[in-house]
């Protein structure tokens, strides 16, 4: 194991670094689903859960990756958090990714807008794949997202880019436009149900 995958480790679900600014954070994330939902937005609403969805699928095999390697997950996050809930994710990543989606999917343009001649969900999905990788490099660099692969680095940032960002977006922007807000909510019901059954079951055989 790691050094760094043993101190995220020993964050991993312990209460006693709990501090009061998760609440206010997770009435903030209720707030905007709740703006969404007035306006009857579902558009935007459901594409945010999508992607918010999207990133815990990717925590789990995240998490998976470091139980049966016993090494070290693909990315791990060590920094102080109020609560870490899988070795790869805390509850301040988990909000920020419930506001994320919503953020991307509130900046569309019609879908049939170009942008500098190109169409604009391909470009999108790469230029904000792009921030997200950016970012998560800064979070590398101040040493609070750890790497211990060397197929997942800087250096190398196409792995981060293709599996760990882009099919967020993908994903988040295909409910967005969906022609039927039941599709919309079916869509992002099975994702969620496939996350909520992962947890279940592999959060029972001790993997997570």
């Amino acid at each position: 194991m790691t050094d760094h995958a043993r101190a995220a480790l020993e964050l991993l679900r312990d209460n006693s670094h709990f501090a009061w600014y998760v609440i206010p954070l997770l009435l903030l994330v209720i707030y905007v689903y709740a703006v969404e939902a007035e306006r009857r937005n579902w558009n935007v609403l459901f594409a945010g859960l999508a992607l918010w969805g999207m990133d815990w699928f990717n925590e789990i095999w995240n998490s998976l990756v470091f139980h049966f390697t016993e090494r070290a997950p693909v990315w791990g996050a060590s920094g102080r958090t109020a609560y870490q809930i899988l070795i790869g994710l805390n509850i301040e990543i988990c909000f920020m990714f419930a506001v994320m989606g919503i953020a991307a999917a509130k900046l569309l343009p019609p879908r049939d807008t170009r942008v500098l001649g190109i169409p604009n969900r391909p470009l999108l999905i790469g230029v904000n794949s792009a921030a997200c990788v950016a970012v998560e490099i800064w979070l590398h660099h101040v040493g609070v997202l750890t790497w211990d692969w060397s197929w997942w680095q800087a250096d190398v940032p196409y792995l981060i880019l293709l599996l760990g960002y882009a099919p967020f977006f993908v994903v988040s922007f295909a409910v967005h436009d969906m022609p039927r807000v039941r599709t919309k909510a079916l869509t992002v019901g099975t994702i969620l149900g496939v996350d909520a059954i992962a947890l279940l079951v592999f959060g029972s055989l001790g993997w997570l």
